[in-house]
């Protein structure tokens, strides 16, 4: 069974030095808005996936850390990423919403991680488990966000 397009191109590209970094900024590319995090995909395989925000001026908020809004962004990338690699190949997703619980304050690099685990994918609502973690493993935000997942339409 062939392997989903993105994670086809993480693939080839992850085996040389510089390929996370050229493919993060190829995905970014893909949905602009992700380029403000200056985003890198450290892992991305079936069912899981790995954004890394470094804490830079440009994603802090008035009280220098960093802000959840970014961190936001890191998390839908992670999560549009770790779907692009494991979604049914009959099956299209959007995303619908987000429902996120801010835990403790980013005052580092942050991980942005989620992971399917032993999820199912079938149509309808699908809530993909997102947390984000600072540099000492700390979750600063844990939530879900909601796809609604469909077939594709018959061409």
């Amino acid at each position: 069974m062939a392997q989903p397009k993105l994670l086809e191109i993480y693939n080839k590209w992850h085996k040389y030095s510089f390929g996370n970094r050229l493919f993060s900024w190829f995905f970014a590319r893909w949905a602009p808005y992700f380029q403000t995090i200056k985003p890198y995909v450290v892992e991305l395989r079936p069912g899981y996936c790995e954004v890394l925000i470094k804490k830079r001026k440009i994603v802090e908020n008035h009280i220098g850390t960093v802000h959840v809004i970014a961190i936001c962004n890191g998390l839908e990338m992670a999560m549009g990423a770790v779907s692009e690699a494991s979604i049914p190949a009959h099956l299209r997703w959007i995303p619908k919403g987000m429902s996120l619980d801010y835990t403790a304050k980013a005052g580092t690099d942050i991980r942005c991680v989620a992971d399917l685990a032993d999820l199912v994918w079938d149509e309808g609502d699908f809530l993909v488990p997102v947390t984000a973690y600072d540099a000492n493993n700390v979750v600063v935000v844990t939530g879900t966000i909601k796809l609604w997942v469909s077939k594709k339409p018959n061409k």
